[in-house]
């Protein structure tokens, strides 16, 4: 496997063990040029989910690209990388489905987030729902006041 942080193409395998769903293998790699170590999840694919973009466009459900909008939403936040690696690795097998469109993986993206921190929902649905005015913003913000009943 290709290191990350240095392109070296040998890292070597530390602990391997079952992720908590059982769908996947977790494991520990240490690049042998850098000495870094990262996760990998090595899990089977029987087919991909596709996604259908707003132009019509389809391509392959990518986990790490879920991931790095999650991340950024809840960077500063009190949520571990684990809670949001496991939303984003399980999310093809929650979803059951063969095609979703990329406002459906938006959506339950928020559902996600609300529960756990109102900060990192409404950094994620001012990306997603393309927030283009203060207004916006504060009317988001209200709506989550007024279902909270303050």
């Amino acid at each position: 496997m290709k290191c990350p942080y240095c392109s070296a193409l040998d890292t070597k395998v530390i602990n391997s063990r079952p992720s908590e769903d059982g769908v996947a293998i977790r494991r520990r790699r240490e690049c042998l040029q850098c000495g870094r170590r990262l996760t990998t999840y090595e899990r089977a694919q029987l087919e991909p989910l596709m996604v259908i973009k707003r132009s019509g466009r389809k391509e392959a459900f990518s986990p790490d690209k879920l991931l790095k909008g999650l991340q950024l939403a809840t960077e500063k936040r009190p949520i571990t990388l684990e809670v949001l690696r496991t939303f984003a690795y399980g999310f093809e097998d929650e979803v059951g489905l063969l095609e979703i469109t990329s406002s459906e993986i938006g959506r339950r993206a928020m559902a996600f987030l609300k529960p756990l921190d109102e900060v990192a929902y409404i950094r994620f649905a001012s990306v997603y729902q393309e927030f283009d005015s203060l207004e916006r913003f504060i009317e988001e913000i209200r709506g989550l006041k007024d279902k909270e009943g303050g």
